[in-house]
């Protein structure tokens, strides 16, 4: 082993020996919180292990982020990084710099932890506001022995110098090998296989990502199992999603009348809402997320091709919603969004990849006694989507990549077919247990690289030559594949009926199938109204609730939105809850005037909008600009000056709904009353 260390260039044992050096330093830091800070009620040392292990995995990302400039420094100039007195004040002052702004920040963030109990994010720059900096330096010089840490840290890099001095003499006072050529690229192009693996960190399909951390439900194995350096970077890099504590004081008694909060309060911005259930048989709940599906492209609402006959019969036998919108266009801010009763609004990142908006009060978390699952054909890692359910639903089952029998399709994981088949064994399991489950299936092959397979042998995919293409070009669709796809999308639901009657569990079930958005489509006219045009089309879903022999058929032309469903199939299925976030039960038909809150891209601009069965009232955030419109009438003419009442109105209801989200998405965390939410947005 002592051979092999001295046939390696010097240079590069500098590379590695710099790299463990800031790697025990991250390490220590971890040891310290562990030691003193780190506080838990779990018991299960396996638990803590796995905090151990993950959080290890991000320290050497970490670490190794940071040596690269020095890496590449060292790789380019060689053996003169030992003779240039230029190139030896780089090193120094790089390696100064880095060991120190890494300190400083470790030292943050115990101090960040200890007083709020969180780990380091960009929220602390609130502490330096105009106004307030002079109290904060203060409470930090009352609270914190302030001189003594400067003294610390001041000599712990006093002693991480000469450690640096020491290392570098060491190295540079050896005989300089001369390694050219294939050996010269092969050290290389080790260092490179070396550093990008420590990067990657995972033995899987997607990188370490930081909701692998939030396994469990508990703050304090979280915030072991994270490096507070790049959790405060994550967080950094969406600092632009923020709430505004007046403006949403301003419109919250909009929201707290069109919500029927329980006890409305402004300034405790309370938005509960009780249900106290119903004492009966308890019925499962099914979730299937139709991948890229919206309502232009299905039977249901006239699309010319006529390719989802499936849909066609759940929606005759069931309950459809004719004018049902999700709030954005985009899969993970679906999944965020019917899971916590939150419109997704960040513009850069989605609610999913942000650390802050993942902790919330949610319903589906409120089905005791029920068994849940989330199913997913891929990988959880995908988005971060793991800890919106790990780290609000107890118990939550996952099943995904790698724990069916099935064999990959594509990037996405197993087909839908067999992800159908596969959740059809579990729904089967727990009914023969006679225990109730509520379940969300999410579906993957309706989307590019547009995979399907022959399901049970009886799917076969259409040509160009044997469909009309003049009824084609007019539905919208874009390329054969995609309508393929929506065609084996909508097998595979026939698929799961079937096996749902099969397997005894079809009559005790309430299924709810709805779109996570629309798909990419050429323009096309045979909607109600001009949505193409408006921009609402992504938005416009199908929706579905299927119960057979518990619900009449019935199609509801009101509005409805995705964070409606879970406050819907909670009172259908009489389960006792409390809502504390935007949805409303889509059945309550004391709700006479109902609106959907939507956002999309309008002209490359980021426009928010409220809809209903008549008027959709738009805003364009960048701009300040509004407008009406009215559906019934000319759907692309700004009729706000003729309905001034009704724009002034709605206006209030759209900044209602958008400031309330941004509100309530930091401030909805488990075990936060609605007093301490507010007493810390004030701080």
């Amino acid at each position: 082993m002592k051979y092999f260390w001295k046939n390696i260039p010097q240079y590069i044992r500098f590379v590695l020996v710099q790299a463990c050096y800031l790697f025990l330093l991250t390490a220590f830091f971890r040891l310290v919180f562990y030691l003193f800070f780190f506080k838990t009620t779990i018991t299960d040392t396996a638990l803590i292990r796995k905090a151990w292990y993950l959080g290890l995995k991000f320290d050497l990302r970490l670490t190794l982020i940071m040596i690269i400039p020095l890496g590449l420094l060292v790789v380019i100039t060689r053996n003169r990084f030992f003779t240039s007195g230029l190139l030896r004040r780089i090193n120094f002052v790089y390696l100064f710099l880095v060991y120190l702004v890494l300190t400083v920040l470790y030292v943050l963030d115990l101090g960040h932890y200890a007083y709020l109990g969180l780990r380091l994010d960009p929220s602390i720059t609130r502490f330096m506001a105009s106004g307030e900096r002079a109290d904060n330096m203060r409470m930090v010089w009352q609270s914190y022995p302030v001189v003594r840490g400067v003294i610390g840290i001041g000599l712990f890099l006093f002693l991480l110098y000469r450690l640096q001095v020491y290392t570098y003499r060491r190295l540079a006072l050896q005989p300089a090998a001369t390694v050219k050529g294939w050996r010269y690229a092969g050290w290389v192009t080790a260092l490179v296989i070396l550093f990008g693996a420590g990067i990657y960190g995972n033995f899987a399909y997607f990188p370490l990502r930081w909701s692998q951390a939030m396994f469990t439900r508990d703050n304090g194995i979280t915030s072991l199992a994270l490096n507070p350096i790049l959790y405060f970077t994550d967080n950094f890099s969406t600092k632009g999603d923020t709430y505004d504590i007046q403006k949403t004081r301003e419109y919250y008694p909009y929201m707290a009348q069109y919500l029927r909060v329980d006890t409305p309060d402004a300034q405790l911005l309370n938005y509960e809402r009780s249900y106290p259930g119903v004492d009966r048989p308890r019925s499962n709940i099914v979730l299937v997320m139709l991948e890229s599906t919206g309502a232009a492209v299905t039977s249901m609402f006239n699309n010319p091709m006529q390719a989802t006959p499936n849909m066609q019969m759940l929606a005759d036998s069931g309950i459809l919603f004719r004018n049902f919108y999700v709030p954005a266009v985009s899969t993970a801010k679906t999944v965020y969004g019917v899971t916590t009763g939150l419109p997704d609004i960040t513009q850069v990142k989605t609610a999913s990849r942000h650390p802050q908006m993942v902790d919330q009060r949610i319903i589906m978390d409120q089905f005791n006694g029920y068994e849940k699952y989330y199913l997913l054909g891929g990988n959880t890692n995908w988005a971060n989507i793991r800890a919106v359910f790990t780290n609000n639903v107890d118990s939550i089952k996952i099943y995904e990549e790698g724990y069916f029998k099935a064999a990959k399709a594509d990037v996405w994981g197993v087909s839908d077919y067999d992800l159908v088949t596969e959740a059809s064994e579990i729904f089967k399991n727990a009914h023969q247990r006679k225990q109730p489950f509520v379940a969300f299936l999410q579906t993957a092959d309706n989307h590019a690289p547009y995979t399907t397979t022959k399901g049970a042998g009886d799917f076969r995919k259409l040509t160009e030559q044997e469909i009309d293409m003049n009824k084609f070009k007019e539905a919208g669709f874009v390329t054969i594949d995609q309508f393929n796809a929506l065609r084996y999308l909508d097998y595979n639901l026939g698929h799961l009926i079937r096996l749902a009657k099969e397997g005894g569990y079809l009559d005790n079930t309430i299924f709810v199938f709805f779109g996570d958005h629309n798909c990419i489509l050429n323009p096309y006219h045979f909607m109600p109204y001009p949505e193409y045009e408006l921009g609402s089309g992504g938005e416009h879903v199908p929706c579905i609730i299927y119960a057979p022999g518990r619900l009449k058929p019935q199609e509801v032309t009101r509005a409805g939105s995705l964070l409606d469903v879970y406050p819907t199939v909670a009172n259908l299925a009489g389960v006792p809850h409390k809502n504390y976030t935007l949805g409303i039960d889509l059945l309550d038909t004391t709700y006479s005037n109902r609106y959907a809150f939507i956002s999309y891209m309008k002209n490359l601009q980021w426009c928010t909008a409220v809809i209903g069965d008549q008027y959709m009232y738009e805003l364009n955030t960048r701009s300040g600009k509004t407008a009406l419109y009215d559906l019934k009438g000319d759907a692309l003419k700004d009729v706000q000056q003729e309905h001034a009442d009704t724009a002034r109105a709605l206006n209030n209801l759209t900044h209602g709904f958008y400031e309330s989200t941004r509100y309530l998405m930091f401030n909805n965390k488990k075990g936060l009353s609605a007093m301490s939410a507010t007493h810390l947005s004030k701080r």
